[in-house]
């Protein structure tokens, strides 16, 4: 990508999509296309077709979805599959009607197998069957890769797509109903401080493992990629290290400064044991993660501290 060159980002508002913009910026990329959901609908084909055909981005970065936690991925399945399918197949075709050169199809680690081996290597891929709660969501995900794949076999296109793992950091969501692990225990330590409770309540019993990468890195390895990385298939991107959900907590609570009890709760499902991404295939282009989870934590902690939820 060269400085002056037109790069549209999809989903700029997200966690994923502003980081992105603060990546570009900073690099001296000024010529960044943006829309919002009310200015351009990316479910709507026609409104994509003119949108492409307007303004024709040399680059494109795809981090527009719906997301959620697990409650909404498995109450709102018909939404997650219908939605993320419209979004990806419109702009994913559209950029190749516009000619754009380059094409990035950002995923979710949640397209594995439920029981796949640890850690998640690439290959993995379409080998088992999917988490039942998010399968809809997952589906969707996996069609983006594979239809990115196509666009490269018969028409040449030089679409990638790459797998982040378990996210956190600015523009985060923050509902206790679909937010996801981080942010929301996050959001109940602070709120536990403030009104000096005597314990949080964790989902589960603790033990299980995640990985999780500042966004910001995030958008550092995906720059990194779209100026390097020219291939079928996907990438992970990722840490390559993990903690369980009870050492999350106790990391949370004493960044929050939170001086209560920390208790489980059994009756509420772990969900899958263990999710961390072999990395081993991006450390090998020459990128790996910077943040560390304690200061990146700490990072969001001070951004958020004040935030009044309740009144929001």
């Amino acid at each position: 990508m060269l400085k002056e060159d037109r790069i549209y980002i999809a989903g700029h508002r997200g966690m994923v999509g502003s980081a992105l913009m603060r990546n570009l910026k900073v690099n001296g990329f000024n010529n960044l296309l943006v829309k919002t959901s009310s200015e351009l609908d990316l479910r709507d084909t026609v409104a994509v077709k003119q949108f492409f055909e307007a303004e024709k981005p040399a680059y494109a970065f795809l981090a527009a979805a719906k997301v959620g936690g697990i409650v909404a991925n498995n109450t709102y399945r018909a939404d997650f599959i219908y939605e993320n399918l419209m979004i990806q197949n419109n702009v994913i075709h559209q950029a190749y009607k516009a000619g754009v050169k380059k094409l990035m199809f950002l995923g979710s680690s949640c397209i594995y197998p439920k029981m796949a081996p640890q850690p998640l290597k690439e290959d993995y891929l379409l080998t088992g069957l999917l988490e039942e709660t998010n399968e809809p969501y997952a589906i969707a995900k996996i069609a983006g890769i594979k239809m990115c794949d196509a666009y490269r076999a018969q028409y040449g296109c030089n679409f990638i797509s790459v797998m982040p793992t378990n996210l956190y950091g600015p523009n985060d969501n923050y509902d206790l109903k679909n937010s996801h692990v981080l942010p929301a225990m996050l959001r109940k330590f602070i709120a536990a401080k403030k009104n000096g409770d005597e314990k949080v309540t964790i989902w589960g019993s603790g033990t299980p493992r995640r990985e999780f990468l500042h966004a910001d890195d995030l958008a550092e390895a995906c720059v990194f990629l779209m100026q390097t990385y020219n291939q079928s298939g996907f990438l992970n991107i990722g840490v390559g290290q993990d903690i369980s959900i009870l050492e999350l907590a106790e990391l949370v609570q004493e960044i929050v400064g939170f001086e209560g009890k920390i208790e489980t709760d059994l009756s509420k499902p772990d969900g899958t044991p263990r999710k961390l991404m072999d990395v081993s295939r991006l450390n090998a282009l020459g990128w790996t993660a910077k943040t560390g989870l304690k200061a990146g934590i700490a990072k969001v902690y001070n951004e958020i501290k004040d935030n009044d939820w309740e009144n929001a």
